[in-house]
C-alpha cells in the first residue's frame, strides 16, 4: 500500500457527505463545519488527486466523473473503519453475545451444547433469549439469530444454513408396544396426535404426501410450542412431528421411536443470521464457526440418515 496516495480523513468525511447531498451547506451543517471549512477540505482532497469531484450545472453541485467513480470508494472506506471502531469497542465493554432463537431449538438442542462453547471460548460470555413462535431476526436486541427460513435473506444478512426442515413422526416405545406389529402410516390415525398451532395443518400434509387422503386431521391436543409437544410425547401421551434436530438424543437413546420412516423436506431450512456488517466481529464470527460445527456433526446423525428404532 502506498499510503502517500491516503488522502487526510477529514477531506474524506467531508467530500462523502457533500457527495451524498449534493450541498456544501449541507454537508456543513451534517458535520457541523462551516460553509467555507467544507470548501476548503474538498479543495484540498482535489488538490491530492489532481482532479476536480465536483462541477456546477447552474446553481448545483454535481459530481463529476471522477467524484461518481470516486465516491463508492470512499463510503466502503469510511464503513470500514466503523465497522472497525464498533467491534473494538463491543470487544473493550466485554458486552455479551446476544442470541435470539425460538424455545424449542433453544431447550432442545442449543441450551444442550452452549457448555462445549464455553469450553472452547471461555472469554466470551452468552446472553440467551428466546420466544414462541412467528419471530424473525431482530438485529436491534440481537447480535445473532437461529430461525427458519423458506429462502436466504437479503445481502444485507450473513446467512449460513445450520438443518433441513424435515417432518417425520416420533412416539415412545411404550406407545408403539401396544401395537401389534409395525406401524402402517394410516394407522397412526388411530393414535392421539399433538400439533403446534403455527403447524395446525403439517399432519394433513404429511399424510397427504405419504399417500394416505385425509380430508382434514383434528388433533388430539394441539399446544404452543415444539417443546411442550415433545414433552408430552415424552410423557407417552400421543405422536408429534418433528421439524429439526430436537429430538437427535431421545432417539440415540431409545427415550424416542420413529413409528414409520416417511418424512417430508420442506423448502429452506434452520440457519444461523447476522448482519453482514459485523459477520467478522471475533465473537459472532467464533460462535457461527462453532454452531456451524456442531450442526455438521448432527447432520451426520441417526436423524439425518434416516435410521429407525422400532
Amino acid at each position: 500500500m502506498d499510503s502517500r496516495l491516503i488522502p487526510p480523513l477529514s477531506t474524506l468525511k467531508g467530500f462523502e457527505a457533500a457527495a451524498r447531498k449534493l450541498s456544501h451547506r449541507a454537508a456543513a451543517e451534517e458535520l457541523n463545519l462551516t460553509h467555507p471549512a467544507i470548501s476548503h477540505q474538498i479543495k484540498n482532497l482535489e488538490d491530492h488527486m489532481g482532479v476536480k469531484l465536483f462541477t456546477r450545472d447552474g446553481r448545483n453541485v454535481v459530481l463529476s466523473k471522477e467524484g461518481k467513480l470516486f465516491y463508492p470508494y470512499v463510503l466502503e472506506a469510511l464503513q470500514q473503519l466503523a465497522n472497525g471502531v464498533s467491534a473494538v469497542q463491543r470487544a473493550t465493554k466485554s458486552s455479551p453475545l446476544r442470541i435470539h432463537t425460538y424455545v424449542t431449538f433453544s431447550i432442545r438442542w442449543l441450551a444442550r451444547r452452549l457448555l462445549s462453547f464455553r469450553s472452547d471460548y471461555p472469554d466470551i460470555n452468552i446472553y440467551l433469549a428466546t420466544c414462541a413462535a412467528n419471530w424473525g431476526f431482530d438485529e436491534e436486541s440481537s447480535d445473532i439469530g437461529i430461525i427458519y427460513r423458506e429462502t436466504p435473506p437479503s445481502e444485507n444478512y450473513h446467512w449460513v444454513p445450520l438443518f433441513d426442515y424435515r417432518l417425520f413422526p416420533v412416539c415412545t416405545p411404550q406407545l408403539m408396544s401396544k401395537q401389534d406389529g409395525e406401524f402402517k402410516v394410516e394407522e397412526l390415525l388411530n393414535l392421539p396426535l399433538l400439533s403446534v398451532e403455527t403447524e395446525f395443518d403439517h399432519w394433513e400434509k404429511w399424510f397427504r404426501n405419504a399417500g394416505v387422503e385425509v380430508e382434514t386431521v383434528v388433533p388430539h391436543m394441539v399446544v404452543d410450542t415444539k417443546a411442550v409437544a415433545l414433552e408430552m410425547v415424552l410423557n407417552n401421551e400421543g405422536v408429534a412431528l418433528v421439524n429439526g434436530p430436537f429430538v437427535d438424543d431421545d432417539l440415540r437413546s431409545g427415550r424416542l421411536i420413529k413409528p414409520c420412516n416417511h418424512e417430508i423436506v420442506f423448502p429452506g431450512g434452520w440457519g444461523v443470521i447476522c448482519r453482514s456488517d459485523i459477520k467478522n466481529e471475533p465473537q459472532i464470527k467464533c460462535f457461527i464457526e462453532w454452531i456451524t460445527k456442531h450442526a455438521a456433526q448432527e447432520r451426520r446423525s441417526d436423524y439425518y440418515n434416516g435410521v429407525v428404532s422400532n
